[in-house]
């Protein structure tokens, strides 16, 4: 006898549902998340599960490489791509959960990719530093618009962006001290946190591709500035 597991995945606990061939269900219940609890309730049926299927959930990554780990074959449901039973006025989680295992029973199931365990750590600081690119661009609207609301000034995002060792040609336009210091700030604590970004990426040995090489080259460049920057407040 073949069976297939879904697990309809939450923040802090998961609803798994083991089907047979038949869709006849064998196993649901609702657990907590705890690794060792789900191997355990798992284990019984054991040599007869074919795949489990994981919600692509924010939360999944600690589950599948549980799962992988003892020798499980997962999927990683594509959420946004399964379409549920058409007409139905009501769902939770154990109809989601059976849904996942009969998708996968009939090999219809829309798969999203599950990233390399070893590759996930040096991605999610790539997706860090993106998050501080942004936050860079907002402290440079945010100079922008404090400059021009007290003092008329409109100075380019480039202008700003280069100041280093001439932040003083920036910070003279703020004429109230208070929005001196406030500019100041900014400026301190966006380069800040992009060095703090480029000191992780500087520990990482043999970049493993050219995107990682090409951030590290560009994080040494605002390492230099950052410290520039400090050395002439």
């Amino acid at each position: 006898m073949k069976s297939y597991v879904g697990i309809d995945l939450h923040s802090n606990n998961s609803y798994i549902a083991i089907t047979d061939e038949m869709d006849k269900i064998l196993y649901k219940k609702r657990l907590s998340n705890d690794a060792e609890l789900i191997l355990n309730e798992l284990e019984p049926y054991r040599e007869s599960i074919v795949g489990i299927v994981v919600e692509s959930t924010y939360n999944w990554y600690w589950l599948v490489d549980h799962l992988q780990a003892v020798g499980y074959t997962v999927h990683l449901a594509n959420t946004t791509a399964i379409q549920q039973y058409k007409g139905l006025k009501y769902t939770d989680d154990e109809t989601d959960a059976l849904w996942l295992s009969k998708l996968l029973r009939l090999q219809l199931l829309p798969e999203g990719h599950i990233y390399p365990k070893e590759k996930r750590g040096m991605r999610e600081l790539l997706r860090r530093r993106m998050i501080l690119v942004r936050q860079q661009t907002s402290s440079v609207l945010g100079i922008q618009a404090m400059l021009t609301r007290y003092e008329n000034v409109k100075l380019t995002g480039q202008k700003i962006k280069s100041c280093h060792k001439k932040e003083d040609e920036i910070l003279k336009y703020a004429k109230d001290e208070s929005v001196r210091l406030a500019v100041q700030a900014q400026l301190i604590h966006n380069l800040f946190l992009l060095n703090a970004v480029f000191v992780y990426l500087f520990q990482i040995q043999n970049p493993s591709d050219l995107m990682c090489e090409r951030v590290l080259r560009y994080e040494i460049i605002l390492h230099q500035y950052f410290f520039l920057f400090l050395k002439n407040l």
